[in-house]
């Protein structure tokens, strides 16, 4: 596995690989002496397994870490508690066999290394600027630091004119959309449905984990339930999120079409499909990300009178799909992580 990543990697002129271990105490000296721009980090190691590495890792000596991750529960829940430490975002750990994913998960990885290293770390400490030929510390582990949580909202008085809100979100993702689910209030009067990438083991628990500190309900999607306030529905990964407006309800739509999108679940399928069903009552979020999705989606849901939110360069893991939205003249209000939740609850009462 180590092999194979330090491959991948090098395969980039910008990247050199400066170091693997085979556990976390070895990772950790390693770090130590190469002082590398960002780790790649397994969970599963003998002698000191990855979150305890992640842990010293951040107090020690804080870096942006990438979590290589195994598609499966275990691994999901372990990768986002991961994220909830520090590390930054995953990749999954399915190398063995030679498909077409092998190269898109090689193109992923490469992108992620240098965009993330280019980025300041802002928690718990800002790192250092990536230099023109990054260097990549490659060893199995992880571990992370709390982010501070959100102070509760509070929400506004009279009757709110929107009722959906729609979140896309990709690179860095699962604690931003926890700082902001888990600061909103119980009373929370929209429903929320959330397009985050992420693979199909995931998504389950990472809406379980979210309904545990949250005081709103999250719940993965399904197909043809009925959207309630107060409740945030993760889409399911591999498919899309869209909803289905009713005479006299709206319907969750959980969608394998279109088969050829980039990103599954996209978030331009949702904002679009929420932009088109409840056109005022709709307000789009735009978070942390690499690419643009969102963008096309987010100037349908624009044109039908809806609001739309993205978050700030600084706060961002990656300013993709939020400078996106951005560049094109389409955000309403541009945003701290920090003041996302309370500006959502006001936006639900904005005209």
């Amino acid at each position: 596995m180590r092999k194979a990543i330090q491959t991948m990697l090098e395969k980039d002129p910008e990247i050199r690989v400066v170091a693997t271990g085979k556990n976390g105490a070895e990772g950790l000296e390693l770090i130590r002496q190469h002082n590398p721009d960002v780790i790649t980090l397994d969970i599963e190691m003998p002698q000191m397994d990855g979150l305890t590495a992640l842990k010293r890792i951040m107090m020690e000596n804080p870096k942006p870490v990438l979590m290589i991750s195994s598609l499966t529960t275990e691994g999901a829940e372990a990768t986002l508690k991961a994220m909830e430490l520090g590390a930054v975002d995953f990749i999954p750990k399915q190398l063995s066999k030679v498909s077409l994913d092998i190269i898109k998960i090689e193109e992923q990885l490469r992108a992620k290394v240098k965009e993330i290293a280019r980025r300041r770390f802002r928690p718990p400490v800002p790192a250092r600027g990536a230099v023109a030929r990054l260097s990549v510390a490659s060893y199995a582990g992880s571990a992370a630091v709390p982010a501070p949580e959100a102070a509760p909202v509070v929400r506004p008085a009279g009757s709110p004119v929107r009722d959906v809100v729609a979140i896309g979100v990709s690179t860095g993702g699962p604690p931003a959309v926890q700082k902001v689910l888990s600061a909103l209030p119980k009373d929370f009067p929209a429903a929320i449905l959330i397009a985050q990438h992420m693979p199909a083991a995931f998504t389950g628990p990472f809406a379980k984990r979210l309904d545990g500190v949250c005081d709103i309900t999250v719940k993965e999607a399904e197909d043809g339930e009925r959207l309630t306030p107060g409740v945030a529905y993760v889409s399911p990964g591999g498919k899309h999120l869209g909803i289905d407006q009713k005479v006299s309800r709206i319907n969750v739509r959980v969608m394998t079409e279109p088969a050829d999108a980039l990103y599954k679940p996209s978030a331009n399928v949702l904002m679009s499909s929420v932009g088109e069903g409840v056109g005022r009552r709709a307000l789009g979020v735009i978070l942390t990300g690499m690419g643009s999705d969102g963008m096309e989606g987010m100037k349908i849901l624009k044109a039908r009178g809806g609001r739309a939110l993205a978050q700030n360069d600084q706060s961002c893991v990656v300013y993709g799909m939020p400078k996106a939205v951005v560049d094109a003249g389409l955000a309403d209000e541009v945003l701290d992580i920090d003041d996302m939740a309370g500006a959502i609850l006001a936006n639900l009462y904005k005209r």
